[in-house]
Order: structure tokens, then C-alpha cells, then sequence
């Protein structure tokens, strides 16, 4: 499977440029032929406009079912479309969609973890329920930016059989040593590929640090970007974890009955 992830930047509260400007960058690269393109957390609106987030937030994925998943179609590539302000019934969430390659929401997320420290929770719902879809039958999980600090939300995705997780993320520069850190060891201890999608940038007094990166079951970067706009792509070789997981079998030997005490 080769993936693409589009590292973008965006402008604060400006959605019709930042719809603009993805539409550009997912053409471009699904000229390579890509199996899969990624893109970042809340790429419509940027992390995250306090003032009239719920009037700039797409309303229940109207926009971007419509023109994200016109390209998937168009293109006949799967666009994990990271995630948008997106505003429903009870309120604004930080949602991400996944199309398959003819164009239909195979999956979407609300963002389970809302990040206290920038007052997140003060404008966005938590989401109620994990994402596990399949793309060109490889069985897949999605969280969002501050979910990689909770690795009982990854693992309760993986012991249903995941393989690949995709993070996408508005991930900032101070702490993009704690990004690459996570992902390499949520790849290890899940004997997973990881694919992280961070945007780069900067909203508001924040920069986001860009160093999207994609690491194997090992732990091992097959690639990882720099701190500017950029494609980065990996070919992802599935072949491999069975026998990394008949080799150290961590699912067989957990202690579930243990846990959470």
C-alpha cells in the first residue's frame, strides 16, 4: 500500500481558501498514485478560530463529503480526510471523515480527547465511539492529535485487529520530540504501521512542527517530512506483522484481567 500524506498549511478561519488549497494539493498528489492521501486535523478551518468557530465549521460534513469525496472518485484513491470543525445538531466537533477510492464515507470520528490546555473542550462536543474501517482490505484505525497520549485508546483499536493507524494531527513545534516519540512507540507496542499526518504552519501564537512520519511494526521511520508544506510518501508492506507478532506476542500475552483496577 503506498500512502501519501499531504503536510498542510492552512489559514485561521478562512475554510473557502483552505478547501481551495486542499483540493490543489490532493490533485497533485494523486498524480503519483498514491493508495491512500492524508490529510491533517481541522485542515478547513485551522487550530482553532475562537470566534464564530460554529459559523466557519462545515455543517454535519456537508463540504467535505462533497468535494473530498468528489476527488476520491474522480481520482479512484482512498483520502483520509483528517478531520474538520464540523458542527452538528448538540454542537461543534473535531470530525474525521475517510472516503473509499469510489467516493463513499467509509468511516468518521469525533475527536475523543480534547486537548484542556488550549481550552478545546470549551468549544468542541467529545466524541462517544472509536473509528475501525478497511481500505483496500487492510483493517484500519483513526484518532486524532492529543488522542496518541492516551495508549488505552490505540490499544482497544488494535486488539480488534487493527494494522494501520493514521494520526492526523495540529501538532505543535515545542513538542514535535513528543509526536515522534509517540508514534514510534505506539507503532512498537501495537506491532502496527503508524501513519502521522501533522500540519504545518502557523495559527494564531502557535506553529505547528510539520515531521509527519510513518513507521513500520518495528518502530523503524520509513519516512518522515520536514517543517514546511510537503507530500511525504511510503510504501507500507503488510506482509510483515504476522510474523513480528508470531515472533513477540504481546496480544496473547496480556493480562486484560489486570488492567484498570
Amino acid at each position: 500500500m503506498k500512502v501519501t500524506c499531504i503536510q498542510m498549511d492552512m489559514l485561521l478561519g478562512r475554510p473557502e481558501e483552505n478547501f481551495a488549497h486542499a483540493e490543489t494539493l490532493i490533485a497533485e498528489a494523486a498524480a503519483e498514485k498514491p493508495d491512500v492521501i492524508v490529510l491533517p486535523e481541522t485542515w478547513n478551518v485551522g487550530f482553532f478560530p475562537r470566534e464564530n468557530l460554529a459559523e466557519l465549521a462545515d455543517q454535519n460534513g456537508k463540504a467535505v463529503k462533497a468535494r473530498v469525496g468528489a476527488l476520491a472518485k474522480q481520482y479512484g484513491v482512498n483520502i483520509v480526510a483528517g478531520s474538520v470543525a464540523n458542527r452538528k445538531a448538540d454542537g461543534v466537533y473535531n470530525t474525521a471523515y475517510v472516503f473509499e477510492r469510489n467516493g463513499s464515507v467509509v468511516a468518521e470520528y469525533d475527536k475523543t480527547h480534547l486537548f484542556t490546555p488550549s481550552g478545546e473542550h470549551e468549544f468542541f462536543q467529545k466524541g462517544k465511539h472509536l473509528c475501525r474501517f478497511t481500505l483496500d482490505g487492510v483493517s484500519c484505525g483513526l484518532i486524532i492529535c492529543y488522542d496518541i497520549r492516551f495508549p488505552e485508546l490505540t490499544r482497544s483499536l488494535t486488539v480488534q485487529g487493527v494494522d494501520l493507524l493514521f494520526v492526523v494531527a495540529q501538532w505543535p513545534n515545542v513538542r514535535t520530540a513528543h509526536l515522534l516519540a509517540l508514534g514510534k512507540a505506539r507503532a512498537i507496542e501495537n506491532q502496527m504501521f503508524l501513519v502521522c499526518c501533522n500540519s504545518c504552519g502557523a495559527a494564531g501564537k502557535t506553529t505547528c512542527g510539520g515531521n509527519s512520519a510513518v513507521y513500520d511494526p518495528w518502530g523503524e521511520c520509513l519516512a518522515q517530512a520536514g517543517e514546511t508544506e510537503q507530500f511525504l510518501t511510503a510504501e507500507l508492506d503488510f506482509s510483515v506483522v504476522q510474523g513480528i507478532r508470531d515472533s513477540i506476542n504481546v496480544f496473547r500475552d496480556r493480562r486484560p484481567e489486570l488492567y484498570f483496577q
